[in-house]
């Protein structure tokens, strides 16, 4: 097992221990099975989280989290719940792990949530997009994230991807969008 070449997830959890410079508020854009939530519901004072799945959204309720609220809407209306500066934002795209693979985050959600995110950010913030092309609408996706990232400021944002270069079948990307 690698320490640190492990997996994307892995990973953004530790750029956002070690690199976001506060820890009052987080979102986790997509919810999932929770484990992005229950991470940083350990580290940050109030965690805010997405999912269309009602299943999902359920299941997590049932943990009765104190620090988490929980959404059944899309990401990209996180702005219509937050209404102030957070610390971090993260996203797990592609499908739920043992769900209906049918249902995948999308492209054009996913960029009106980021954009979203970025006016959200306060400085010092973390962004974090786990992102798995390994289907059609993942590889849709990966393109156009990457398109939008790489038009974002310098000055005001640095970005950075983390790829495996030596793993094969459309390995999962970790992109890291820091606010200066």
């Amino acid at each position: 097992m690698y320490k640190y070449v492990s997996d994307v997830s892995s990973i953004s959890h530790h750029i956002i221990k070690n690199y976001c410079s506060e820890f009052k508020y987080a979102v986790d854009a997509t919810l999932g099975n929770g484990h992005d939530t229950d991470f940083l519901s350990d580290l940050f004072e109030k965690v805010y989280a997405f999912d269309i799945q009602e299943t999902a959204v359920k299941n997590y309720k049932a943990k009765c989290k104190c620090n988490v609220e929980v959404f059944c809407s899309s990401h990209e209306y996180l702005d219509q719940y937050i209404n102030h500066e957070v610390n971090c934002v993260i996203y797990n795209l592609g499908f739920l792990p043992g769900g209906d693979k049918s249902v995948t985050t999308i492209a054009e959600s996913t960029i009106k949530s980021l954009k979203k995110a970025l006016n959200l950010i306060n400085k010092g913030g973390i962004i974090a997009l786990s992102i798995y092309s390994g289907h059609k609408e993942g590889e849709r996706e990966k393109i156009a994230i990457h398109e939008y990232v790489r038009s974002l400021p310098k000055n005001e944002f640095g970005v950075l991807l983390h790829e495996f270069l030596n793993r094969e079948n459309n390995p999962p990307e970790l992109i890291i969008i820091e606010r200066k």
